[in-house]
């Protein structure tokens, strides 16, 4: 079963976490099944980009972007070449390392 390393994150993650999930589960999947409350204000619709992570390990495992995601990413806070959007991003065989940037754009925090 694929590992997902989360590295610190102030507010969602202070420790980092690591996560044994199932393949064919999305990032996003992953993250708020272990209590990691990721934002996703489209409830996973790939609409917006507040669940973006930045994959440092593992990232060509992942299925390929389409053409939806690529132009969400666009807008989205601390944009780096190995981006994606969690909803999108699902895991294969391979383990992964991911960092959950500091911002989004979201103005308001969601409660999902």
């Amino acid at each position: 079963m694929p590992v997902i390393q989360i590295l610190p994150h102030a507010e969602l993650c202070p420790q980092g976490a690591q996560l044994d999930v199932p393949a064919g589960t999305t990032i996003c999947e992953a993250l708020l099944d272990n209590h990691i409350n990721i934002e996703h204000a489209c409830d996973m619709s790939c609409a917006c980009t507040t669940c973006h992570v930045i994959v440092r390990e593992g990232f060509n495992s992942l299925n390929p972007l389409d053409e939806t995601e690529e132009d969400l990413l666009d807008r989205a806070w601390g944009l780096a070449p190995n981006s994606r959007l969690s909803c999108q991003a699902i895991v294969a065989q391979q383990s992964l390392v991911i960092e959950i940037p500091k911002y989004t754009i979201n103005h308001a925090k969601e409660n999902h």
